[in-house]
């Protein structure tokens, strides 16, 4: 009876972990989509501002519930961390990466964007809240930081002259301020799905009439089919489900091991922007992304030892 109860338990703990897995890999699958998905959008028929307009108004309407019930409004804090999580995940950073993805590839993206994740967010959480990141993340860190250097400045310091260097500007400006809006986060207290209506509301409310008002939204050569297509896509997978996915990894699985699985983005979108975009990629950059590859592994945490405080 032991036995079937020990068995019992032990089917249950691998089943968790399983879903955990899935969750964790499906997230960082839709992550490295966005910017395979976004580049092809942003270089065919749609705008950065019909994207963003998909991305918020959609997903604001089917949270309404949600959004009734937890409430709209920050915590009571000071008014530039209320304004970052009111507006910037929802409607600043999104714009900022996919506008990005106009100018540079996605191959870039994907290193230079959430590849960079990690770096800024060690450097804000030092700056806003004296977190230390312990030798083995340091290293990781800096892994990242090197290989960013080899995706982005080395090109530009050998010469090249397509542009490709405003899409990694903001790239990076994107990734920073994220990365603050994180440390922002945890400090809040909120729940990620209150966090995600609260920015759903004010970023609706705020950016959708802006966007309309741009010029820039007409939707003009684009099929029905091509706009719910990317409407499902834009609002709801990437929206709404990677972050549902992202919070249950977390939940089954920890948060360092979750953010580990954080080191396939750059590699998929790599991937991703050669077989699908076409992209060419150069032997340095190739070793650049994998540097930051290992170097989200590391910084991760994931191989922190039991009972350490820093890794």
């Amino acid at each position: 009876m032991a036995l079937t109860g020990s068995g019992q338990v032990m089917t249950s703990i691998l089943q968790t972990r399983a879903f955990g897995l899935i969750a964790a890999m499906t997230t960082v699958t839709i992550w490295a989509g966005f910017m395979l998905i976004t580049r092809f959008a942003v270089q065919s028929d749609f705008t950065v501002e019909e994207l963003l307009l998909l991305r918020l108004l959609p997903g604001a309407i089917v949270m309404m519930p949600w959004m009734w019930k937890l409430g709209v409004l920050p915590p009571q804090i000071a008014w530039p961390r209320a304004a970052l999580l009111m507006f910037g995940a929802s409607a600043v950073f999104p714009y900022v990466v996919s506008k990005g993805l106009a100018f540079a590839p996605a191959s870039d993206g994907g290193a230079l964007a959430p590849g960079m994740l990690p770096f800024w967010a060690a450097l804000a959480a030092y700056a806003m809240a004296g977190e230390v990141p312990g030798p083995r993340r340091r290293f990781g860190l800096a892994m990242i930081l090197l290989g960013a250097l080899m995706v982005s400045l080395w090109p530009i310091l050998k010469g090249g002259g397509d542009g490709a260097w405003r899409g990694h500007l903001m790239f990076l400006s994107g990734s920073g301020l994220w990365a603050i809006y994180s440390v922002v986060f945890r400090q809040s207290g909120l729940t990620p799905m209150h966090g995600l209506v609260i920015g759903l509301f004010w970023g609706t409310l705020t950016a959708v009439p802006v966007l309309v008002l741009s010029g820039n939204v007409s939707f003009a050569g684009v099929s029905w089919a091509d706009l719910w297509i990317m409407l499902i896509i834009q609002s709801f997978i990437i929206g709404i489900l990677a972050m549902v996915l992202f919070s249950y990894a977390v939940r089954l699985l920890g948060a360092a091991q979750s953010s580990a699985f954080g080191a396939l983005t750059p590699l998929m979108a790599l991937m991703g922007g050669v077989v699908f975009l076409g992209e060419t990629v150069s032997a340095l950059k190739i070793f650049g992304v994998i540097l930051v590859a290992v170097g989200v592994f590391l910084a991760s945490g994931i191989l922190r030892k039991t009972g350490s405080r820093r890794a």
